[in-house]
């Protein structure tokens, strides 16, 4: 038997719906090995969150220091660390993130642990499928060590539904917090009302087709219409059209929403890599042989420059009747 230690990112006082990815693979891998779901909230105002996570698992740990507003790896890993040991999990795991990527290496380094990294299916108890080639295929890995970190995509996980009732909550010292000489200097991110890439459930994106970063506006009102994200492809970012973390595709953001516009993007196998699992597809390109037309599931032939401005003329008339 085995617990599941789910580390779960939060903002403002909820859990990130990318966590709920996690939790979804947590209650997996916690069947498996016949424990339970714990979730470790880490960071400065953990506790405001622990009422949402306590909706998604039977129990809750907070770990909440000032010393912690900032998230670094060298701080947060030896919290994780020693709580996969207090708790007897089996399996560590957090969401593919940013955040995910860069902290759990350092765990399983902790632990002297197996990991399997941007997992999209748990196949036994120590199996692990992850994609490769881009996604054109899958390998399967198996695990050997007593405790395993993982990291599951987003994108291959349906976001777990809330319990019946609520777990419990308890807290945790951080102990000795250490940065080992790393500083947080400042967060470099671009301010928007619009909702974050990874966690929207809606997102608009476009490629080196909209020619010049002031085309773009008229996709941030389309996306504005829709309470979406902006997304872009790698050609356009590097283009210096739009910012990078914008960016979607195997080098950039993975995300997985109900509804995903493509303008003016080929579908390059990188970008494919990045969105190819969201729920709907909408390609809008005037070459009708580009490879988005395969994994769409509408597609538009035609000049952005036509379409774009049309479909927008038309969701205002249908918003105007509500």
């Amino acid at each position: 038997m085995g617990n599941v230690l789910a580390f779960c990112e939060f903002q403002d006082g909820a859990l990130r719906s990318s966590a709920l990815s996690n939790l979804a693979f947590a209650r997996t891998a916690a069947e498996a090995h016949g424990g339970e779901v714990v979730i470790l909230l880490v960071g400065h105002g953990a506790q405001a969150a622990s009422a949402s996570a306590a909706k998604f698992a039977p129990k809750v740990v907070v770990v909440d220091d000032a010393k912690l507003e900032h998230y670094l790896a060298e701080t947060y890993a030896p919290i994780l660390a020693d709580q996969a040991k207090a708790l007897g999990a089996a399996i560590v795991s957090a969401t593919a993130t940013a955040v995910g990527k860069d902290l759990m290496p350092r765990v399983a380094a902790l632990l002297d642990a197996g990991m399997a990294s941007d997992i999209s299916k748990l196949a036994a108890k120590n199996q692990f499928v992850r994609p490769i080639l881009a996604g054109n295929a899958y390998s399967t890995i198996e695990i050997s060590s007593p405790i395993i970190c993982v990291t599951p995509r987003q994108s291959e996980f349906e976001p777990a539904a809330e319990l019946g009732s609520a777990g419990a909550v308890s807290t945790a010292a951080a102990g000795t917090i250490d940065s080992k000489g790393a500083e947080f200097v400042k967060l470099d991110a671009q301010k928007s009302d619009r909702p974050d890439l990874g966690d929207a459930k809606v997102v608009v994106a476009g490629g080196r087709g909209m020619k010049n970063g002031e085309n773009f506006k008229v996709l941030e009102e389309l996306a504005d219409l829709l309470g979406a994200a902006m997304g872009a492809s790698r050609a356009a970012t590097d283009a210096g059209m739009v910012p990078a973390d914008w960016q979607v595709g195997q080098t950039g953001k993975i995300v997985a929403p109900n509804l995903y516009f493509a303008v003016a993007i080929s579908g390059a196998i990188q970008h494919l890599a990045g969105m190819k699992g969201s729920k709907t597809i909408v390609a809008i390109n005037k070459n009708k042989d580009e490879p988005i037309f395969q994994v769409a599931d509408y597609g538009i032939v035609a000049e952005w420059e036509k379409a774009v401005p049309e479909l927008i003329a038309e969701i205002k008339k249908l918003k105007a009747t509500r």
